[in-house]
């Protein structure tokens, strides 16, 4: 027993180190997506403003996909294509030229950037497995295990889709950003010596609801992201659309003309989250076989299943609000970011501020 005691400490102890080690990478990784966005070219962007404008000002004429031809980049999640339209009336215009601008030294770091991602991650994904090794269990039984392994998870999906030739390196600065501080979060605030789990956890449904959750949310947020990021877009073609009124300045013209079109990053973000919600869907009624088997009955109000309960409703309500006349667009969008406030809150806020039957998951 001794020998197994010191085996798991040995685990849990090279488990930290590579999240270290990651954290270290994945801070080179968020430099090098810096000097991406830093080294894009400003005449490349400048072409594609230039388009944009013009295709604003004329969306219905029949020479406009051939003229942003030349300049514009991917359609996201699709195969390649320069003039996206998410719902009839829209604007039309082309996808910006990506973080680097279209330029090599741009494009270099980019690679540079995803190049140190991929170890980061390889870093990161050891340090949940040597977790998991060290307590002979799934690696999601407190918040510090489950806020490394939903970063890890969001960090593959970007990856995943970066390997299925998907134009979304524009997600990398953000995602970055965020998984640096997520995990100085878990190993400051929420660290939690390897240990084993109380008796209702002793189950496989731990495996599969928690699993469900962590790839839910992790999707969930590059949703979020893109809805983000589509606000800002979307009031800046707003603005070149209307040259009367006041125009965008230097700073928002060189970041947010490099991104895709706002309706890319609108259909990106419905394509996520519509995917995504049926597994937010099973994640709840898993959870609800697991409470029925551990507490005896299937919902008891927990403030953990009111709140997942609440992220749901506010899911389907932003699915809804996408097929219904009048909130579309920027509604719709405000409707995606709250549903995804509260599937944070369910997490940080529910576990931290709230006592529960969840409670012992700990910090």
């Amino acid at each position: 027993m001794n020998l197994a005691a010191a085996a798991n400490e040995t685990m849990a102890h090279n488990s930290n180190l590579l999240v270290y080690g990651a954290m270290a990478v994945y801070t080179l990784a968020f430099l090098a997506h810096m000097a991406e966005w830093v080294f894009g070219s400003r005449s490349k962007v400048g072409r594609t403003a230039a388009a944009l404008t013009v295709q604003a000002k004329a969306p219905a004429t029949a020479s406009a996909g051939a003229t942003a031809k030349g300049g514009a980049g991917t359609a996201v999640l699709e195969r390649p294509k320069v003039v996206t339209r998410s719902v009839a009336g829209s604007r039309d215009v082309p996808d910006g030229p990506g973080a680097a601008g279209g330029t090599e030294k741009g494009d270099l770091y980019g690679r540079i950037a995803i190049s140190l991602t991929v170890l980061a991650w390889a870093l990161h994904v050891g340090g949940v497995i040597t977790r998991a090794l060290s307590v002979q269990r799934a690696p999601w039984g407190n918040m510090y295990e489950f806020s490394t392994t939903f970063a890890a998870v969001a960090v593959g999906l970007f990856l995943l889709l970066l390997a299925l030739k998907k134009n979304v390196r524009w997600i990398g600065l953000p995602l970055v950003t965020s998984v640096l501080l997520d995990l100085g979060l878990a190993v400051s605030v929420l660290y939690t010596a390897s240990d084993q789990l109380v008796p209702a956890l002793h189950s496989y449904w731990l495996w599969i609801h928690v699993s469900c959750a962590i790839i839910s949310g992790a999707a969930l947020y590059l949703g979020a992201v893109s809805t983000g990021l589509f606000l800002f877009r979307d009031r800046h073609e707003a603005k070149l659309a209307d040259p009367t009124g006041k125009q965008p300045g230097a700073f928002a013209t060189s970041v947010l003309e490099r991104l895709p079109s706002a309706a890319s990053l609108d259909k990106f973000a419905y394509r996520i989250n519509a995917t995504v919600f049926p597994l937010w869907t099973f994640t709840i009624i898993a959870g609800a076989i697991w409470a029925e088997a551990a507490w005896g009955r299937y919902w008891g109000w927990d403030p953990k299943e009111v709140w997942s309960f609440i992220t749901w409703v506010a899911y389907a309500g932003y699915l809804h609000a996408r097929a219904t006349a009048g909130w579309k667009g920027r509604k719709a969008a405000w409707l995606g970011l709250i549903a995804f406030l509260c599937y944070l809150f369910n997490y940080y806020g529910v576990n931290i501020f709230v006592t529960g039957l969840h409670s012992y998951a700990g910090v």
